[in-house]
């Protein structure tokens, strides 16, 4: 349990925290694994239209691919965290079987314009930071780039330039997060939002299918739960109230995510109705574990929440600059919102991050699922080569692709064939870095087999980032 020291100051960081803060930063190391190597950020803004291609590209495929991750302007590693860097998108303009271009392109921030970056975009802030740096979706049309915990969201141009902070026409007042839920019945988002400086609530973000708040439900918790993704069915939606919370230790000692693994911390989750008020909320315990990314959830014919979700054994266990902790691979969690403890079964063993499913069926009962394997070993940068793997969970097998020794896979998403394609037909696409060429591909891949389809190639490495999606053309 947090001291009471801590429990005082926890309530407001001054600026005397902040100052003895920015004091104990400057003995920390500033050798981190997230500024070097793979992780280098790209010193320049490109734009590229004389792409090599291999393969076909499919003609069905109009939109773009994008994925965004951090990329400090400023590298100092003195209490660097990969989660904490300067946002900046990668993207590919796909169209009449051809690749228009890639761009990439940073989010304008005023954080970035003070460390001399590019000038900031206009728009409404909340907070002291706004970068933005782990997601980006389509909401009524609009891109959006989006982060947890602090800033509200950045929109962007087809292009991805930065054209303003949104705060949903004035509609959110509080934090937003990086993993919106999409229903494809009702057109609705649905997240779970936290901040850091309101350690003792979450909040149920509801948005209608044109992008409007239908409302901000604050829900009691306590220790400041970082909570990175949320689940959701026809009529829940569910919050990870896992044992990552808060820390003013690592606060205090410089470090830029203050966030810890806690062993006191009950490891439990919510069960919030989608029309209902903080009343409505259940709670469930759960043996501890944390979980970043969902695959997909919904109501089985007992009326049971079913969650699936890649688990880990423990979470910043510690204060390295990046992700650590073991990872349990594919499991399934089951809710009876009735009462009792959440259950959990094991369907793939095997180290796996980002989930993805056919996004048509996501908060319904599903067949098919895609996630990007993990190195067999823990390494210092949390890359390395590993496999892609498809889940046919109906028939409890998987299939997995090897891409070799050289090659780091970021996260790959589905796309449908066509709109009424069955469920699983169609591709999938992500980005691959190649160590030997120092190149990166957009790989398109029968969604099926996982075989080539079609690959873009960018001459140089895009750094490994957060989240990548198809936003097709209006």
């Amino acid at each position: 349990m947090a001291s009471v020291l801590e429990k005082t100051i926890r309530g407001a960081v001054t600026a005397g925290v902040t100052g003895l803060a920015g004091l104990n930063r400057k003995r920390l190391s500033d050798d981190s694994p997230f500024l070097s190597g793979l992780h280098t950020p790209m010193a320049d803004e490109v734009t590229l239209t004389d792409l090599a291609v291999s393969g076909r590209i499919p003609p069905e495929l109009d939109g773009r691919y994008v994925r965004i991750g951090p990329n400090p302007h400023f590298a100092d590693g003195k209490g660097h965290h990969w989660f904490t860097g300067d946002g900046m998108v990668h993207g590919i303009k796909l169209k009449d079987g051809r690749a228009e271009w890639y761009r990439n392109r940073y989010i304008r921030s005023n954080a970035l314009q003070e460390a001399g970056g590019p000038s900031a975009a206009p728009g409404p802030r909340r907070g002291m930071s706004d970068t933005v740096n782990t997601n980006v979706i389509q909401v009524a049309g609009k891109t959006l780039a989006l982060v947890e915990a602090g800033s509200y969201p950045a929109e962007l141009s087809d292009e991805l330039e930065t054209i303003a902070y949104s705060d949903f026409g004035g509609g959110l007042a509080g934090s937003f997060t990086a993993h919106p839920h999409h229903d494809p019945v009702t057109g609705e988002f649905h997240a779970i939002c936290y901040d850091a400086a309101a350690p003792n609530r979450v909040t149920h973000v509801a948005l209608d299918a044109q992008g409007t708040v239908m409302r901000e439900l604050p829900i009691a918790v306590r220790n400041g739960p970082s909570i990175h993704d949320c689940a959701l069915t026809a009529h829940y939606v569910v919050i990870f109230d896992l044992p990552v919370t808060f820390s003013m230790k690592a606060l205090l000692s410089g470090h830029k995510f203050p966030y810890r693994w806690n062993r006191e911390h009950r490891a439990r989750v919510g069960l919030v109705r989608r029309d209902g008020g903080p009343t409505s909320v259940t709670w469930h315990d759960v043996d501890p574990a944390y979980v970043f990314h969902v695959a997909n959830s919904y109501e089985d014919e007992q009326g049971r929440v079913v969650i699936d979700a890649c688990a880990y054994e423990t979470m910043f266990d510690g204060d390295g600059g990046g992700p650590a902790g073991r990872n349990l691979g594919l499991e399934r969690w089951t809710v009876d919102p009735s009462g009792g403890a959440v259950t959990r079964v094991t369907l793939d063993a095997t180290p796996q991050e980002f989930p993805r499913p056919d996004e048509r069926y996501f908060a319904q009962p599903y067949r098919y699922a895609w996630a990007t394997g993990l190195p067999e070993k823990e390494s210092a940068d949390f890359v390395g080569p590993a496999p892609l793997i498809r889940h046919d969970l109906q028939a409890g097998t998987q299939i997995e692709r090897q891409f070799g020794p050289h090659a780091v896979l970021g996260e790959f998403v589905f796309v449908p064939r066509h709109a009424d394609a069955p469920e699983g037909e169609g591709w999938v696409m992500g980005y691959i870095i190649d160590r030997d060429s120092e190149t990166t591909d957009l790989a398109i891949l029968d969604a099926a087999t996982l075989e080539d389809v079609a690959r873009v190639r960018v001459p140089h490495i895009i750094p490994p980032g957060f989240h990548g999606n198809w936003l097709p053309a209006a």
